[in-house]
């Protein structure tokens, strides 16, 4: 399998503006932006370190300019949503998640991770997985839809996104099976197919890549976190056996990945050994990568889940309570009134109307 020849860059002088004149609504509308990573240069001379994957950032702009965007739009809204609700601010969690959310994705994009997923396919898993499973949920924590709606005008709320919100695109896009499907087909389909290498050598298929992950990572975490408003919740049970599901799909990849007897990408295959590892020990590591982190990952959320289920019933507990005491107490009221009617209809049959008082009578 010949390389892809490098096409002409798509993206080359495209102005990240689209954000800034969404202004209010950056903090969401930039999400996906980032995604689109400029492309890599040659391999990098020196071999990959701790200390060179966490300090060798580059700036960006196609990155950084949308994730400040959404930084600044989240930053707005929160302090919009403290002047029309002070006694109800964002949660200080809530925007250390969607701040934190954006950090991962300038790890995944801007730091050493980006400088050698071209040539680690180990590196490159670990960045994926940053797209995938930590990004995604990490905002999905955040409620940005919540927080959109409580700092919006009334009007604005009615004639724009209510409607958006209840749009059957947003409905079928929310959709749980849809978002499943959607996740599983865009991990599978990326990387047991000729995109992936593709991806490897063109810029714009692997700007495309990044973008897909972290959409896909969205629409899926979405309903696990169910802080949002959405068309279809799903209860906690539901949502165990959503993660239940997925998590098998995710495994398998990472076996797949992890026992394959060859190279499974020409781009990492003819790049020899750079760093002194081999192409099949590398794809073994990233395969192990993807199976034990996204085990890690989907175990850690059901486990997330399980707790807040008992946390809900523990807060519902009283009221449930207090639901049940009604209850007894309006049955228990029917009871003594059927005993009060019952005890009147045989007072009514006196010693007179008994069967043959009357003859009793006529005979003295």
């Amino acid at each position: 399998m010949r390389p892809v020849p490098r096409p002409r860059d798509l993206l080359a002088g495209r102005p990240p503006t689209a954000a800034a004149r969404l202004a209010g609504l950056a903090s969401l509308a930039g999400l996906a932006f980032p995604a689109l990573a400029a492309a890599h240069g040659p391999v990098p001379p020196d071999r990959p370190t701790l200390a060179s994957l966490a300090l060798g950032w580059h700036f960006e702009p196609a990155v950084a300019v949308p994730l400040s965007l959404a930084a600044v739009g989240w930053l707005a809204l929160d302090r919009r949503v403290r002047r029309l609700h002070p006694d109800r601010p964002i949660a200080v969690v809530r925007t250390a998640a969607f701040l934190g959310g954006l950090a991962t994705i300038a790890v995944a994009l801007m730091s050493g991770i980006e400088r050698y997923d071209t040539t680690l396919f180990s590196v490159h898993m670990a960045q994926h997985l940053l797209l995938l499973l930590v990004a995604p949920p990490l905002i999905a924590l955040s409620a940005p839809i919540t927080q959109l709606l409580r700092a919006s005008s009334a009007e604005a709320r009615n004639r724009l996104l209510l409607p958006i919100l209840r749009s059957t695109p947003v409905s079928v896009l929310a959709h749980p099976v849809v978002a499943s499907l959607t996740f599983g087909l865009v991990l599978w389909v990326t990387h047991f197919s000729p995109l992936f290498n593709l991806a490897l050598e063109d810029r714009g298929a692997h700007d495309a890549e990044h973008a897909a992950y972290l959409v896909s990572g969205l629409l899926f975490w979405w309903p696990v976190v169910g802080l949002d408003p959405s068309p279809r919740r799903m209860g906690y049970a539901a949502r165990v056996l959503y993660l239940l599901l997925q998590l098998p799909l995710n495994s398998f990849l990472g076996m797949a990945i992890l026992f394959a007897n060859t190279p499974l990408y020409a781009h990492y295959a003819t790049l020899g050994s750079p760093f002194g590892i081999t192409p099949l020990a590398d794809q073994e590591l990233a395969g192990g990568i993807m199976w034990l982190a996204g085990d890690v990952a989907f175990i850690g959320a059901i486990l997330g889940v399980v707790a807040a289920w008992m946390r809900h019933d523990q807060r519902d507990a009283p009221a449930a309570e207090r639901r049940a005491d009604v209850e007894r107490a309006r049955l228990s009221e029917r009871a003594d009134q059927l005993a009060r009617t019952r005890a009147a209809a045989a007072g009514a049959v006196g010693p007179s109307n008994q069967p043959g008082s009357g003859d009793s009578s006529s005979s003295r």
